[in-house]
């Protein structure tokens, strides 16, 4: 986002360290009927909300020490606010199914690629506006791809997400996909966006460009 976006966008609070930031970059929490928080990633859910700006390992400290209760408790002005202690773990699913709910609209409307030889060919002839690659990819595969993307105009290296090749097929609806590239500029904003709230929730310290630390990569990186 940059500075005049960050400027003109609605800002919030964070209730556990009062650090103020875009919403955007936020993790809304919701109250339900029953007074359990929940996390509200698009926030969509009615009613008044509490944003948290931390990662998960410092939400998991804040709930050990205690801290996140009485925050709930202002932020929504009920003492009877309860986060779950799965709410570290609720917010990192709900932010894996966001980004990868959002890679599968965009497959499926056609702005995704994948598949390496047609990524490496698109990324060459300067079309890719965006280039992911899975956690298990191999590094020779990353590699070529980022070669080939800085020959099109592109970044210095793709994305090295923390969804495996597995993870990527099923949100894809595809077999065994493990490089993928985004044509449409808006389209890769808005993973972007998606990608880096999970990652940052994560990580809070690294930056997307790093990407995730991969498990050992497969030898055989054949896709289809």
């Amino acid at each position: 986002m940059g500075t005049n976006d960050r400027q003109l966008a609605p800002e919030r609070s964070c209730i556990l360290t009062r650090r103020t930031a875009p919403k955007s970059e936020l993790i809304r929490l919701a109250l339900g009927p029953d007074g359990r928080v929940a996390p509200d990633i698009r926030g969509k859910a009615p009613g008044r909300g509490a944003y948290i700006g931390v990662g998960k390992a410092a939400l998991e400290e804040a709930m050990a020490k205690g801290k996140l209760k009485p925050a709930l408790a202002r932020a929504f002005k009920d003492g009877k606010a309860v986060a779950p202690d799965t709410l570290a773990d609720d917010i990192e699913a709900a932010l894996e199914r966001n980004a990868l709910d959002r890679m599968g609209l965009e497959a499926r409307g056609g702005t995704l690629i994948n598949g390496s030889e047609k990524v490496e060919k698109a990324a060459r002839s300067g079309k890719l506006c965006l280039l992911l690659h899975a956690a298990d990819a191999s590094e020779d595969g990353n590699k070529r791809l980022d070669q080939a993307w800085r020959v099109g105009g592109g970044d210095q290296r793709g994305l090295v997400l923390f969804a495996d090749r597995t993870m990527l097929s099923s949100a894809l609806g595809r077999e065994n996909v493990v490089h993928v590239g985004l044509t449409d500029r808006a389209a890769a904003k808005r993973v972007r966006d998606a990608l880096s709230r999970w990652h940052a929730f994560l990580e809070p310290h690294a930056t997307l460009e790093g990407g995730a630390s991969a498990p050992p990569a497969a030898e055989n990186e054949d896709e289809g």
